[in-house]
């Protein structure tokens, strides 16, 4: 930039991010032996639940929405329920069946736009989304083509594709005719074709060793795979069969949160443990749940038959894909399944009577959870007489998850350490790359992450 005129300004931009948060990790390195792995989230705290405070009980999915602009529906569904429980309303039938249609549409783009631009890139080599689009022009398409997919459902039952619009308690401002669902339709089938190409596509890289040493965490629904309700399920570390389920309204007597000094985000543990919620506690909770396609797709991508699959009754233990490495192989079947489930629910759709059930407000408190791209969301409301908001709690999947990530960067650094002499950098690297398995919201950015090395007395 050239020197200003008398009068004139320098504008100095130093760096512009692809974001939905900041974040930096701290090792600290004693003889050989990392002693400390902190993932530092910086960015400060937004004060959600301090804004719902005082408001209608009509308004949380309209604020909550805006959390996040890659998957707003997991927070306006998650409001609805929680809202919706403490009043006492049901909704039900078709006005459920738009809901489920609502979050496959943010499934799809979701978990498309984290594969596609920001994790297969760690897989083959390249830096970022741009530089793979040279080599790989057409998967990269494909994966537009799916996100567009995605944000058309979005579009036409939330209003539009970012923080939508539509969704209200009970149900929608407006349903859709058939007719209108039909057009989507016909892109959901040629989108079916390219979520196959994806499974296969991410069959195809290879998948370091790793395993993530803790609890998982998912919604459970009876004959169906989990997205918009469920109850909390539990499959421990060890694999010890059955799972164990609490109901929605006991979560925080089993999911708690404590500060941290390092971070402004909370850290979440189940019963005093790490615990995991996301892609792959979905397909060890839920996998066998998945529509036949899916559940080909997984065996064809090397998955196996999921870990509660008929032939588990009288074992005592199973095991589950536990390589946070390998969750971006779930993440593609569940986008397949997705398009699958958009596709029948549109085939089954006969537009309800009314828009959305009534929802009058009433003192009390209610619970709502779904299950977001990245984990189990988590909402709980009070609600005095006059239908105000006196409480809110929010507890989203990476406050939960953080546990869990901090302990794959130690035992990896820990790993690398021990295989001979490592830089900074490409520790960095790695640290980057285990990260982003995770999805978090901070990793939006494909370079998001400072590493701050503390090394002592280092034999290696």
């Amino acid at each position: 930039m050239t020197e200003p005129d008398a009068g004139s300004r320098i504008i100095r931009i130093p760096a512009i991010t692809r974001v939905e948060g900041e974040a930096a990790l701290h090792l600290r390195i004693l003889d050989g032996t990392v002693t400390e792995a902190r993932l530092r989230i910086y960015e400060p705290p937004r004060f959600f639940e301090a804004f719902l405070r005082g408001r209608a009980h009509s308004e949380p999915p309209d604020i909550t929405s805006r959390v996040c602009g890659i998957c707003p529906v997991a927070y306006q569904l998650s409001a609805c329920r929680a809202v919706e429980d403490a009043c006492g309303a049901v909704v039900d039938g078709q006005l459920a069946a738009l809901r489920r249609l609502l979050y496959c549409g943010e499934w799809i783009e979701s978990q498309t736009l984290h594969i596609h631009l920001l994790h297969a890139p760690d897989f083959l080599g390249h830096d970022d989304a741009i530089a793979m689009a040279r080599t790989h022009r057409a998967h990269v398409e494909r994966g537009l083509r799916l996100k567009q997919t995605g944000n058309a459902i979005m579009e036409l039952l939330g209003g539009r594709a970012i923080h939508p619009v539509n969704v209200r308690l009970g149900g929608f401002h407006r349903v859709p005719s058939r007719s209108e669902l039909r057009p989507l339709a016909e892109r959901l089938r040629i989108a079916l074709d390219d979520a196959w190409d994806t499974v296969r596509w991410v069959a195809g890289f290879d998948f370091p060793d790793a395993e993530c040493d803790a609890d998982l965490l998912a919604l459970a629904e009876p004959g169906t795979y989990a997205i918009e309700s469920g109850v909390p399920t539990v499959l421990p570390a060890d694999g010890t069969l059955p799972p164990r389920s609490f109901p929605v309204h006991d979560f925080r007597d089993h999911v708690t949160e404590e500060q941290v000094p390092h971070s402004t985000a909370l850290h979440s543990r189940l019963d005093g443990r790490r615990h995991l919620t996301g892609s792959l506690a979905r397909y060890a909770v839920s996998g066998h749940l998945l529509s036949p396609g899916a559940l080909q797709a997984a065996r064809e991508a090397g998955l196996g038959d999921p870990p509660l699959a008929r032939g588990t009754e009288g074992r005592t233990r199973t095991e589950a894909c536990r390589n946070p490495y390998r969750s971006i192989l779930v993440r593609a079947v569940e986008v397949l399944y997705a398009v699958e489930e958009a596709l029948r629910i549109i085939d089954a759709y006969e537009p309800p009577p009314r828009p959305y059930t009534d929802v009058p407000p009433r003192a009390g408190e209610g619970h709502g959870a779904t299950e977001a791209p990245r984990g189990l969301l988590y909402h709980r409301y009070a609600i005095d007489e006059e239908g105000r908001i006196t409480e809110a709690s929010l507890v989203p999947p990476t406050a939960q998850n953080q546990g869990a990530i901090e302990e794959d960067l130690r035992v990896l650094v820990q790993a690398a350490l021990a295989q001979g002499p490592t830089s900074d950098a490409d520790l960095a690297r790695r640290c980057e790359r285990a990260v982003r398995n995770h999805d978090p919201c901070i990793s939006c950015s494909a370079h998001f992450l400072d590493l701050d090395i503390e090394r002592h007395s280092d034999p290696v």
